[in-house]
């Protein structure tokens, strides 16, 4: 079973080079995945959709250059 990990915003932030309000933009605009509501005031993201995400735009950018 595959295991699922939870970062916090800080660490999305850091991860991707984003400011906080392009990653709630492109949520709005479903061009990031979306947080994962983890209680009243708080939200996550899972890793495997980071990192999916981050290797999406290299590989994106990588047959932009060709």
């Amino acid at each position: 079973m595959e295991q699922h990990q939870i970062i916090r915003l800080p660490a999305v932030l850091a991860r991707t080079g984003l400011s906080r309000s392009s990653i709630y933009a492109a949520i709005s605009r479903n061009e990031f995945p979306a947080s994962i509501p983890l209680g009243a005031r708080a939200v996550g993201w899972l890793t495997s959709d980071i990192d999916g995400w981050l290797q999406s735009r290299v590989q994106l950018s990588r047959s932009a250059c060709r």
